[in-house]
């Protein structure tokens, strides 16, 4: 039998389940985030809940979930990057493309490279889209970059040259000249790093991989070591900005897949138990101490783009479409030019909301919380009990400044944090065509429970799923997470039987290179699962849709007819129709996943002792007044029974705010669900 670590690093809060196969339990752990060295915190949570014992065979699973390589992003705090670029091309990263919507933007301010100029170097040569070399390379002008990038302090270097998509042979040299030259430090190649064509979002691809190589590889050898010598043996895993997991390993070889590793596994939990209760339309809410992070589910499956953009910079990678917005418990809120705003700055762990009594005095959304009775008496069975003096005394000092009461305040910022959640929320469905009305809301994270009447309010969504485990429920998606590969080149071919063939061939070449890629053995090779997926569009257009093809064992079954129908079909969907010129397949992706044996229900081991029922007085959203609010621990609400609102239900990982007007109802599984009468 073997055991699952789960382990999600949020910005305020580290999150963990231990699932145990043998005695179908699962365990969750809330701590503070450290966001000095987040290592500690996982390694402190594992501490307090992990029987490390049983977690000691090779066949158990550490799961993992980061933000360690977003935030070296956001905060510009990675490695000193160097770029060599074709000659005539060292500018690209400024040049971007001229059409980008942002140039509408009146307040749009570019984005500076990660690479500035003075280390970005031409090489001469160049190679034709076909893959013939038009100009050899030059390998002096690789040996002189060198030397330009050790007076400066490089320590990581970016190959990213004209057309290597189609032949590496020029970045593989120059790879070869700089090792021999003596450079120790990370080399990223474009080609590597992504197969397809568009230079500038390779470029940036490949520059941002160079970027966080160093913090990201840092990081995984020292939680590493750190978990070897609790004494883990098992096989650890990281989970993907695309769905899935990667190997240790694998992750430090492509670093930039997991930019989106945190708020992904959130999804993936939402997906499995959107499959489970037969689900057709999902929004997901996670509301953490920092962000919101929200996805649309569909038939059991997220929505996967296969390029994403962060801080204004592409990334070419498989990429579930998470939305994400700094509101969450510990957002502050603050007066801005005569306005009351909320976020996206956040207290974060250290010194967290003012209720806390860790040194904050701003005001946030926990403490506006707090103070409207939304979080019952304040006092946790995870033993963090809030201080309502402290929050009052941060809301006053807010409520002063905008020149209102202090409920004034606490009603205003959270009903500025709904909206700025609803307004994500329709992004990724009224943009779309999609009305939210008829989809389910799925509200977890710590404080995903709390808003999730209000949500339900400014969406006029109906229902409401709140799933077991719900303040740790990212580490629940992270224990299903299957590890997954996936690569990706680019050949312009015409859709007919002679580019079917040709997919094919280009997917059995990824495949190959798939199978070698670090850990999949310490995994195993069993019930390995092979897909592919073609980027298609009409003749003449610049843009594509990737479609997922019927295929067997890796290689496509489907004929060109069957293909464009489905082309057709998503084409209609997102355009409302179609064009009568002929198709081209522009891209091959094939994907590898090994799935993980399969988890049976659990039991959640909960611990504290029962609180029993009381009443708190807290403010209604739907009566505008204050009411006496029932106080129930979930687990003495029996499975079928109906809870009227107004109630607040305490959790060990986080609270239900039930308003009055609505009502909730439990099943054997742990989920509980809320309808508006």
């Amino acid at each position: 039998m073997a055991t699952r670590i789960g382990v999600d690093i949020g910005g305020t809060f580290t999150d963990l389940l231990f699932y145990d196969d043998e005695e179908k339990t699962v365990t969750a752990c809330k701590v503070p985030t450290t966001p000095h060295s987040p290592d500690e915190g996982c390694i402190n949570a594992i501490r307090q809940v992990v029987p490390i014992e049983k977690s000691a065979g090779p066949d158990d699973y550490f799961m993992h979930g980061t933000t360690v390589g977003l935030n070296a992003l956001l905060q510009r705090k990675g490695a000193v990057v160097g770029l060599l670029a074709t000659e005539g091309f060292r500018d690209v990263l400024e040049l971007r493309r001229g059409d980008r919507s942002y140039q509408n933007l009146l307040f749009w301010q570019r984005p500076e490279p990660l690479v500035p100029r003075h280390l970005r170097l031409p090489v001469r040569g160049r190679i034709y889209t076909s893959g013939d070399i038009y100009k050899p390379l030059v390998p002096e002008d690789v040996t002189a970059a060198l030397d330009v990038f050790e007076r400066e302090g490089v320590t990581s270097i970016a190959i990213a040259f004209m057309n290597s998509y189609a032949n590496p042979e020029h970045e593989l040299e120059a790879e070869r000249l700089l090792r021999s030259a003596g450079f120790e430090g990370g080399i990223s190649l474009s080609h590597r790093v992504s197969g397809e064509y568009r230079e500038y979002e390779r470029t940036t691809t490949t520059v941002v991989d160079a970027f966080v190589r160093g913090v990201i590889t840092e990081y995984f050898r020292r939680l590493e070591a750190k978990l070897r010598k609790l004494g883990f043996k098992g096989t650890m895993l990281i989970t993907r900005s695309g769905g899935g997991s990667m190997t240790f390993d694998e992750a430090s070889e492509r670093p930039f897949e997991t930019i989106m590793s945190g708020p992904v596994a959130g999804v993936a939990g939402t997906a499995e138990l959107a499959k489970k209760l037969d689900l057709k339309g999902v929004v997901s809410a996670d509301v953490g101490g920092t962000s919101f992070d929200t996805s649309l589910v569909i038939d059991g499956r997220p929505e996967l783009l296969y390029e994403g953009e962060i801080v204004g910079m592409p990334l070419q990678i498989p990429w579930v479409d998470v939305r994400s917005i700094g509101a969450g418990g510990g957002s502050i809120a603050y007066m801005d030019r005569g306005l009351l705003r909320v976020g996206p700055e956040s207290a974060g762990a250290d010194p967290g909301p003012a209720c806390y009594g860790n040194g904050g005095t701003r005001a946030t959304t926990t403490d506006a919380a707090l103070y409207l009775g939304m979080l019952g008496t304040g006092e946790f069975e995870s033993g963090l009990i809030l201080k309502r003096e402290l929050a009052t005394r941060a809301l006053q000092k807010l409520a002063d400044e905008v020149g209102i009461s202090v409920d004034e305040t606490a009603q205003g910022i959270m009903r500025i944090s709904t909206s700025a959640m609803a307004d994500a929320v329709r992004e990724i469905t009224v943009e779309r065509g999609i009305d939210p009305t008829g989809l389910a809301l799925m509200s977890f994270g710590g404080a995903g429970p709390l808003w999730s009447c209000l949500l339900s309010l400014d969406l006029e969504i109906s229902r409401i799923i709140v799933p077991p485990y719900a303040g740790a429920f990212s580490a629940w998606g992270l224990l299903g997470a299957n590890p997954t590969s996936t690569r990706a080149k680019t050949r312009i071919m015409p859709l007919d039987e002679n580019g079917i063939l040709t997919a094919n061939a280009i997917a059995q070449e990824l495949f190959v290179d798939l199978s070698g890629h670090h850990g999949r053995q310490s995994i195993g090779e069993s019930a390995i699962r092979k897909e592919v997926a073609v980027d298609m569009r009409f003749l003449g257009q610049e843009h594509s849709l990737t479609i997922t093809v019927p295929s067997e064992n890796g290689v496509i079954s489907a004929t060109p007819d069957e293909i464009l129908d489905q082309f057709c079909d998503k084409y209609r969907e997102a355009f409302g129709g179609i064009l009568d010129v002929p198709t081209q397949i522009v891209s091959v992706r094939a994907t590898v996943i090994q799935p993980l044996p399969s988890r049976d229900d659990a039991v959640h081991a909960q611990s504290g002792t029962p609180p029993g029922r009381s009443t708190c007085e807290a403010y209604s959203f739907t009566r505008g007044e204050y009411m006496t609010f029932a106080v129930i621990a979930q687990r003495d609400i029996d499975t079928g029974e109906t809870v009227q609102g107004p109630a607040i239900i305490n959790e060990l990982t986080s609270t239900t705010y039930l308003d009055a007007g609505f009502r909730l109802e439990t099943d054997a599984s742990g989920c509980v669900y809320i309808y508006k009468n």
